[in-house]
């Protein structure tokens, strides 16, 4: 294929071999697959935002770092220079959130390099070698849904306990690769000490990912794992290898519930339509 503008210079400089294929693309980047060093990787190659996309994108960067006082107060200004900067530090996030849960031992892909502002990152495959498929496209039975559950609140609480929120979470940020889930795209990632938004945000993420699952395993949809490790989290008390239960007591004084839950409301009512329609087929073939 003919090579996108955004990944010559990756060939010039000889970071990647050759474009195989596109693979996605969105408001946010276009991803391709690509040929380095003799490996099939992925290359995402960022967009260039308008500034109102900026306005969408204040909850997220409330609380980040900013390298250096000159950049911090041109991005405080709005001025040419400073959205240029924002932009910079809005695809940086991501890369370096790569970097730093890949440590931890979180499930997302191994980046392999930031280059001209393109990140190279290894391809999530499925088991025939194929680019792996989205969550939210694949079709499940109640014991693959309870495990994919265990698994991606496994990885929601090791993100915690780095500080960081996906922010933006749901079956369609997370792949189905060949030895299970693995979570992708992070340029909103949140500051879960220093965005005001951040527990409202991990509750999202949480009943995002339950409203899903919870279709083939409606038991799901009664667990509180995001009200649980939060509690924790703010106490203090989180941990790598704290073992989480799925129950909490809520304060309903204190918390919205109607509009944090909204998503498990929801999931649960398609639940229960679907066992109706299990139950009358069951019943149609007997």
């Amino acid at each position: 294929m003919k090579t996108p503008q955004g990944l010559q210079a990756l060939i010039d400089d000889g970071v990647i071999d050759e474009v195989l294929r596109p693979l996605k693309s969105g408001k946010e980047a276009a991803v391709y697959v690509v040929r380095s060093g003799g490996e099939v990787r992925c290359a995402k190659v960022y967009k260039d935002m308008a500034q109102r996309s900026f306005q969408q994108r204040v909850q997220y960067q409330e609380g980040r770092k900013v390298r250096g006082s000159r950049q911090a107060r041109a991005i405080g200004k709005a001025s040419k220079y400073g959205r240029k900067q924002q932009e910079a530090a809005w695809k940086n996030t991501e890369v370096e959130a790569l970097y730093q849960l890949r440590a931890a031992g979180v499930r997302v892909p191994e980046p392999h390099g930031y280059f001209h502002g393109v990140l190279v990152m290894e391809l999530v495959a499925d088991a025939e070698g194929f680019s792996a498929p989205r969550l939210g496209e694949v079709e499940l039975d109640a014991q693959q849904a309870r495990q994919y559950h265990q698994v991606l609140v496994r990885q929601v609480k090791l993100m915690l306990c780095c500080g960081l929120i996906h922010g933006d979470l749901s079956a369609y940020n997370v792949l189905v690769g060949s030895d299970g889930p693995v979570v992708i795209d992070f340029p909103q990632v949140v500051s879960a000490a220093g965005n005001n938004a951040a527990r409202t945000m991990l509750l999202r993420d949480v009943n995002n990912l339950t409203a899903n699952l919870g279709r083939w395993a409606p038991e799901l949809l009664d667990t509180w794992y995001g009200e649980e490790m939060w509690a924790l989290f703010q106490a203090g008390d989180l941990q790598p290898d704290t073992e989480l239960t799925g129950e909490f007591t809520p304060d309903e004084s204190a918390v919205d519930l109607d509009s944090v839950r909204q998503a498990i409301n929801d999931a649960r009512e398609e639940a229960l339509i679907r066992q109706q329609g299990r139950e009358a087929a069951a019943e149609d073939d007997a």
